[in-house]
């Protein structure tokens, strides 16, 4: 039986581990040739030796060059690109309030996160025209929705422009066969995150008391929201934010 995603030429950003990995190993499951993409180019390789028919590449999502180099070699190597997750990002225990946010801090989160992404796609939408088309999945952040628990300034900006610019790509190429839509994962359980946490004394304490499920989220749970996305289960489907989040928007926003 086909997979979902079989035979499709799926690049993944930020590939070498957590939510990254998971999301390659979920798609390779599923018939998907995968190419993992991480700025980690010894932990990319790795995860790829694990996953059987993978690649590994190595890229700077800050760096035009770097990125363009990136889906210029997946297709040589795999013939197309017809699936891509734009995941890379970061989170930074520096990243708080206006007043007490450093600009350097601001201007290396929007750089990855942000920026990353606008990189990301301007490099790979003319593979996905060249080659019919596919599924474009960016991940953005249940904060481009609603507030956050602790303040994370520049966090939230940069997920909340992704939003935007994926409803942009969205309408631009509906009719050329590509589809963009974003993932706004509430909390997950990654390293990135405890190590976010790692000066905020009760931090995770407090973000637990907002969640309906009472857990934080797991790789899983983020991999197969990317599956739907990239597969033709979701294939009337565009522009969208997909909320994976244990209830927590649910139960903190109303009806306008």
């Amino acid at each position: 039986m086909a997979g979902r995603v079989q035979d499709r030429v799926c690049v993944v950003t930020g590939a070498a581990a957590g939510i990254g990995r998971a999301v390659a190993g979920r798609l390779a499951e599923e018939g998907g040739r995968v190419a993992l993409a991480d700025i980690d180019a010894e932990g990319a390789e790795r995860a790829a030796a694990e996953i059987p028919g993978s690649a590994a590449f190595a890229v700077d999502v800050t760096d035009p060059a770097s990125v363009e180099a990136l889906y210029a070699s997946v297709r040589e190597r795999f013939g197309s690109v017809d699936v891509c997750h734009n995941n890379a990002g970061i989170l930074l225990p520096d990243d708080t309030d206006p007043p007490a946010t450093d600009l350097d801090v601001w201007n290396r989160i929007l750089a990855v996160d942000l920026t990353g992404v606008f990189l990301c796609m301007k490099h790979q939408l003319p593979h996905l025209l060249e080659t019919g088309g596919g599924s474009i999945v960016n991940m953005s952040s249940m904060v481009a929705l609603i507030g956050s628990a602790t303040p994370q300034t520049a966090y939230a900006a940069a997920k909340g422009g992704v939003l935007a610019m994926t409803r942009e790509v969205a309408i631009t190429y509906a009719r050329s066969g590509v589809r963009c839509n974003a993932l706004c994962p509430g909390p997950v359980d990654t390293p990135l995150f405890r190590n976010a946490l790692a000066a905020d004394e009760g931090g995770l304490e407090r973000r637990m008391v907002h969640i309906p499920m009472g857990r934080l989220g797991a790789f899983d749970d983020i991999a197969g929201a990317v599956l739907y996305l990239a597969s033709d289960d979701s294939a009337w489907t565009t522009g969208q934010a997909l909320v994976v989040d244990g209830g927590i928007t649910a139960a903190y926003t109303t009806p306008a």
